[in-house]
């Protein structure tokens, strides 16, 4: 069986296998299959392919963590799709691998941190090019909603911190829509992600805009003289207020409390246009250098506003619009009618490459055509809402710039490196790549050095000695210093952490010593002149390492002493040259001074010396 066992002959005409099957589209047969091929270790008809098995989404997991304590956050659970997982060319699951539910929707307390701005502020004790900064956020034209942009605090510059917010921040001041995963998803009114709760013209949440009525008006009263002048009050509790000038201008929209507190352009001194936080909403103060100022808030407002006019010109007219609370018996307007309407073509999705455009179906009054929510209308005579494609010429060419790589180096300089390329978007999810001279600005850098500070001193070990001694157990030693990283300078060793401090001295050992052996001198001269003497010879017990021992086995200890025999010569010695101290051992002069060149061992081997004594 082929494809369970694969065997080949060797070139000694023996059958060998390494037990493993043959691979998968080996040619196999068997009993009742002519031709065929090996899969998954079976012999299958030639050109089966294997079952293909579509994907199945498991289970969803638990709910995640809140990202938010309070004011609207988000949690998430994901599923995944191994049950089964696709195979043998199977389909993968289609539909949500993530999905989100709003939790801690309830308001967080009054005086609380904006998220957004606390999301900033974490950046305050972390060095940005070497300095630190006070971030606040920064919103304004021209960034990504959901990318978190900070203001240095009295500098002239922003930057992205981070390319997303944390998931439930507002995607901006005016909307209850949050960002998730880099994106601004819709909120309802109720502070459910995806929910269709709408306010009303009243801004109530789900109402059918019943509980307020319209205040419009125009006014273009003038002063000879010029000065401040009244235009109208606005209730406490007002939304959706509309304050602007029908043409351009000298005069200036003003702001002020019952209590003639100036909020905006008081004291003939002139705001600069901005959001203005004033009675428990946002006022929006607009004056565009080729449009007539305007002056706008969501509300509702905390206390009674007026809004008056600073005159230095005849006044051309002021529209003002707002709706102010009003009590009502009953349920509502129960006979105002509504109907389902097309909202104008949205801005395009994209400014190139194929966008979208939507015209939303929403339900509104028929007596003042404000928005209600879609629940007051008949869902049965819903229309579809409209969508177009838009912007399909294909984006100019722009750089793609990848992340920083991980630097080289922790300090001392390293370089980190990142992909750079010319790139055009030609369609919503379709991009090619073009030669850089396309693309028109300066190529961003792809290398840069990083981590130029300099590393800490640092211990450096020199090489181990030898064992010593050389025998038995010893020790090793070495030198360690504390240098600096390029090894260059050494610095006192307080400078590097001594718990770090590498060893100086390991144990070792080059094998068992040899035992203690007896070691014997040169036998001394012959104690006789003539005839038979004696002579001796040192014999010590030493150790391996020449010390003096006691531990030689007394049974092999060699002799000190041996007999010996000089010849007798007919002359005797009478030249002096021939009489010399023959003794290797100085110790002649003691032979002398203890007066023992009277014997005649001594006196032979210390002949010169013992001359004349």
């Amino acid at each position: 069986e082929v494809c369970r066992e694969l065997w080949c002959l060797s070139k000694s005409n023996r059958c060998v296998t390494n037990s493993i099957p043959a691979a998968e589209g080996t040619l196999c047969q068997t009993g009742s299959i002519e031709k065929g091929w090996c899969y998954q270790g079976e012999c299958v008809p030639f050109g089966t392919w294997p079952q293909s098995i579509d994907g199945d989404w498991g289970p969803w997991s638990i709910w995640g963590e809140c990202s938010r304590t309070c004011g609207g956050g988000v949690s998430s659970s994901i599923r995944h799709c191994d049950s089964p997982a696709p195979s043998g060319g199977g389909k993968y699951c289609l539909g949500e691998r993530k999905r989100y539910r709003s939790c801690n929707t309830d308001p967080c307390p009054s005086g609380a941190r904006d998220f957004r701005e606390k999301q900033c502020a974490d950046f305050d004790n972390m060095p940005f090019r070497g300095k630190y900064y006070n971030w606040k956020p920064y919103t304004g034209g021209g960034v990504k909603p959901c990318a978190l942009n900070c203001l240095a605090e009295g500098y002239n510059f922003y930057t992205e911190r981070a390319p997303a917010v944390i998931d439930g921040t507002q995607c901006n001041a005016d909307s209850l829509d949050i960002c998730i995963n880099g994106e601004c998803k819709h909120v309802g009114c109720d502070n459910i992600l995806g929910s269709d709760a709408k306010e009303d013209r009243c801004r109530v949440c789900g109402g059918d805009g019943s509980t307020c009525e319209a205040i419009e008006g125009f006014f273009n009263d003038s002063l000879p003289r010029g000065g401040y002048m009244e235009v109208i009050q606005i209730p406490r509790g007002s939304v959706h207020i509309e304050i602007r000038e029908v043409a351009m201008s000298k005069n200036y929209i003003a702001l002020k409390s019952e209590e003639d507190d100036y909020y905006i352009n008081g004291a003939w001194t002139i705001d600069w246009p901005r959001k203005f936080d004033v009675a428990g909403t946002a006022f929006h103060y607009k004056r565009p250098t080729d449009e007539p100022e305007s002056l706008e808030a969501l509300g509702p407002t905390s206390e009674n506003l007026i809004v008056m006019i600073l005159l230095q010109e005849q006044n051309l007219g002021i529209r003002y619009k707002f709706n102010v609370p009003i009590s009502r018996t009953g349920s509502g307007d129960n006979e105002v009618g509504f109907a389902w309407n097309h909202l104008p073509w949205s801005e395009c999705s994209a400014t190139c490459a194929g966008g979208v455009q939507k015209q939303e179906v929403v339900c509104k009054r028929l007596d003042d055509n404000s928005i209600v929510q879609n629940n007051y209308c008949d869902p049965d005579s819903k229309p579809p809402e409209n969508q177009r494609t838009c912007n399909t010429e294909p984006c100019p060419p722009e750089w793609f710039i990848g992340d920083w790589s991980e630097c080289s180096k922790t300090c001392d300089g390293g370089m980190r490196s990142r992909t750079v390329l010319c790139i055009r978007k030609i369609g919503p999810s379709e991009e090619e790549t073009l030669d850089s001279t396309n693309c028109l600005t300066h190529r961003p850098i792809e290398k840069e050095p990083c981590n130029n500070q300099s590393c800490p001193p640092q211990w450096v070990a020199l090489d181990w000695s030898e064992c010593t001694p050389k025998c038995g157990p010893g020790f090793k030693h070495r030198i360690v210093l504390c240098k600096s990283s390029d090894l260059l300078k050494t610095f006192p060793a307080a400078q590097c952490q001594e718990e770090s401090k590498p060893p100086v001295r390991i144990r070792c050992s080059l094998g068992r010593c040899p035992p203690p052996r007896w070691v014997t001198g040169d036998w001394g001269q012959c104690s006789a002149q003539c005839g038979l003497g004696q002579q001796m010879r040192t014999v010590q017990c030493l150790s391996y390492t020449g010390q003096a021992s006691s531990e030689c086995p007394e049974t092999l200890r060699p002799p000190l002493m041996q007999q010996c025999e000089s010849k007798c010569d007919s002359t005797p010695i009478s030249n002096t040259e021939e009489c010399k101290d023959v003794n290797k051992v100085a110790y002649c002069p003691l032979v002398l001074k203890f007066k023992f060149c009277s014997r005649a061992y001594f006196r032979q081997m210390c002949c010169k010396t013992c001359q004349g004594h």
